[in-house]
């Protein structure tokens, strides 16, 4: 059963992250999946570590699934409210707010899947004519019936081999995780549309999007102009940073600092290079601009972050 209200707490996206914090479970939790895709952990374990009452909270730039197996969920997302009893799912976009408190002995999976993974998977469905890119910036509520649904059937199943899964290690191992991934949300995008309809994006703001998040990828070091990047996909900065705050809640310029961001952490965490060093190969020009830049999207120094 799942009940609806509106919640008294104002979880707006638009509200700031300055009282809203964000999880970073790489950094929070387990350090051994700071730069991983992929992470999966247990919700018993993760409920020891952080308690059963989540306050609000949203994770930047990573999508995150609750399977709960057992038990009632208060779940809040956005500005919505929901009660509801296991077994269920809800699924939170990056920038989500959102806080929930399980049982005592509530058990389930949890899933949080880097966003860009995310779109890489999503952009294969919508290519072959899927149109389900909503999926990427709508969070979701499900109560999973499966003597009613084979879809919650088998997404079931597909949780218990994707917790076997986290189990090993190797290259085989980042493979079978997202080939397992990418079957999981097939069966979220089937159980949401039994669940309630939702509305569309356009297949061509999806098309911009993931050129951009493309040429990010390859250019990210060369520090190249919004207007660079609109000329090579052909449309305007504007039409750029509209489609980016559509998909993303997130400015143009935005991503492409988080790429920075993200690859100067893996460096500074995983390399042995010095500091200054690092700056030049993300392309800074001057270390001490580099430092300020960290300082300033980290909210941290780069010496602490690398000693901490």
């Amino acid at each position: 059963m799942v009940r609806f209200m509106k919640n008294n707490i104002q979880l707006s996206n638009n509200s700031t992250s300055d009282y809203i914090p964000n999880i970073d479970l790489g950094q929070a939790y387990d350090q051994r999946y700071i730069d991983t895709d992929i992470h999966y952990e247990t919700l018993e374990k993760l409920a020891n570590f952080f308690g059963r009452n989540m306050p609000v909270h949203h994770h930047d730039r990573f999508y995150q699934l609750h399977v709960i197996l057992t038990g009632t969920v208060h779940v809040h997302l956005d500005e919505t409210s929901y009660v509801v009893q296991a077994p269920m799912l809800f699924l939170t976009p990056p920038t989500i707010p959102h806080a929930f408190i399980t049982d005592n002995n509530a058990k389930g999976h949890v899933i949080t899947a880097r966003q860009q993974l995310i779109w890489q998977l999503m952009e294969t469905m919508v290519a072959s004519g899927w149109d389900k890119s909503n999926f990427m910036t709508t969070p979701l509520c499900v109560p999973l019936v499966p003597k009613a649904n084979k879809n919650a059937v088998h997404l079931l199943q597909l949780l218990s081999f994707i917790a076997e899964e986290s189990l090993q290690s190797g290259v085989e191992h980042d493979f079978a995780l997202k080939a397992l991934l990418q079957l999981i949300l097939i069966d979220i995008l089937r159980l949401a549309d039994k669940s309630h309809p939702q509305q569309k994006t356009r297949k061509d703001d999806i098309r911009i999007f993931h050129r951009f998040n493309q040429l990010i990828e390859a250019h990210y070091k060369e520090h190249l102009t919004l207007n660079k990047y609109a000329e090579k996909i052909n449309i305007t900065e504007a039409r750029l940073n509209e489609v980016c705050r559509r998909l993303a809640g997130l400015p143009s310029k935005r991503l492409i600092m988080d790429r920075l961001i993200q690859e100067a952490r893996r460096l500074l965490s995983f390399s042995s290079v010095s500091i200054s060093e690092i700056g030049y190969e993300l392309g800074f020009k001057d270390p001490a601009y580099f430092a300020r830049f960290f300082r300033k999207n980290a909210g941290v120094t780069a010496k602490k972050y690398r000693n901490g």
